[in-house]
């Protein structure tokens, strides 16, 4: 049977020692034990006895002696007993004191005279003082800045000395590291944390208060949010939001436009009201702290808007004469673009034709009037009126077009 370490509890040599004669014996889980004052103790043993005999009493006594010790007025409130059904037993003694340092022996009693027992030799247990001012220093102090070293010591003032020393980083289950000291050496940002050392020498494992690693670095991760997501509508709101990983955090945002020279704005949120399709373009912020600074990618501002600046080509340019023909084109700028052109005659229902350019050819006097071209997108429409103009037409007679918004 083996028995496991107990962290500031005590420390077992475990060694199954039996003690029997003629069927009368004890089995102790353990020879001794050190652990220190404060603590609490374990020792655990079966016994045996021949048969034909009643078990009355079983308890646990101070070397080799006879009397229970829990009649012992120093024991009584810290002692209890637990036996089970396969003839064995443990005594539990807390809050140990340097006095407790003694042989133990437990001892059974049956209905004969006769019928006594007490295993000899019992378990020798050994109570010291805990490790005291247990702490962890940090080399060097001040600031520590990604890419440094630190170096972490442990010290403890334990009696027995410590043998052992072992660093663990809080929430992290395995140890870092064993020894006095525990370098960090080219310190990244996950080396942030509370680490703290557990001193063990042959009675027992103790913590040392923790520290607080803090690795300092500038800005990283920098990225741009957009609210709301989806598309942008001329004479709506939008809102940039800057996010930067930074210790210390970021003290200052500043926002660029992608060709503009000069920053748009300072701040960790940039707000665009009423916008307007020439805040189109790419944007991105710059993060700030006392260690350096950082851009993140441009996020595109797509402004969507209906058609606007609509105009009207003729070609060829220049007067047009009666049999000749002509090239209407019309141009919008939409966004996104116009998906769909149609020409009109004033007071003539139908229209005349789609798409972007309309052809008159043969032209005739019948010809004049007045005319528009309608674009659209999926954001609205805008007409475009003009006027092809002419006198009574003889031959070769010249027609002129002209334009305007109505």
């Amino acid at each position: 049977m083996t028995t496991a370490l107990c962290v500031l509890g005590f420390l077992q040599i475990s060694v199954t020692v039996v003690l029997a004669q003629n069927g009368w014996g004890v089995t102790y889980n353990t020879k001794s034990i050190c652990a220190y004052t404060g603590s609490t103790v374990k020792m655990s043993c079966s016994y045996t006895y021949p048969s034909g005999y009643t078990v009355t009493s079983t308890f646990w006594v101070l070397n080799k002696g006879a009397t229970d010790l829990t009649t012992f007025s120093s024991y009584s409130s810290r002692v209890t007993y637990h036996s089970d059904t396969n003839n064995g037993n443990t005594v539990t003694i807390s809050d140990l004191r340097l006095t407790d340092s003694a042989e133990y022996n437990f001892r059974f009693i049956t209905t004969t005279e006769t019928g006594k027992w007490t295993g000899q030799p019992g378990v020798t247990l050994s109570v010291k003082d805990g490790p005291k001012n247990t702490s962890v220093s940090v080399s060097p102090s001040g600031e520590i800045v990604e890419g440094s070293s630190v170096t972490l010591t442990c010290s403890s003032d334990a009696n027995p000395p410590v043998n052992k020393y072992t660093w663990y980083k809080k929430n992290v289950t395995s140890p870092k590291a064993s020894g006095k000291s525990y370098s960090i050496t080219n310190t990244r940002p996950e080396d942030s944390g509370v680490y703290y050392c557990e001193a063990e020498n042959e009675c027992g494992r103790f913590h040392s208060s923790s520290v607080f690693v803090d690795v300092h670095y500038g800005p990283k991760h920098t990225s741009v949010s957009v609210s709301p997501s989806g598309e942008i509508m001329e004479g709506s709101s939008l809102t940039l939001t800057c996010s930067s990983d930074a210790n210390p955090p970021v003290k200052n945002y500043t926002w660029y436009k992608k060709s503009v020279t000069s920053p748009k704005a300072s701040g960790e949120s940039y707000n665009i009201t009423t916008i307007r399709p020439e805040d189109s373009g790419e944007y991105y912020c710059e993060a700030e702290n006392k260690y350096g600074h950082f851009n993140s990618s441009s996020v595109f501002v797509d402004v969507h808007y209906g058609p606007k600046n609509t105009s009207v080509s003729v070609s060829p340019s220049g007067e047009i004469i009666e049999g000749s023909s002509v090239t209407l084109t019309c141009s919008s700028d939409a966004n996104p673009p116009v998906n769909k052109y149609t020409w009109y005659k004033k007071k003539v229902t139908s229209p005349k034709a789609s798409g972007q350019s309309y052809n008159i050819t043969n032209i005739r006097s019948e010809d004049s009037g007045e005319y528009y071209c309608e674009a659209e997108n999926k954001y609205g429409r805008f007409q475009l009126f003009f006027c092809v103009c002419g006198c009574t037409l003889w031959p070769k007679e010249h027609l002129s077009v002209t334009q305007s918004l109505w």
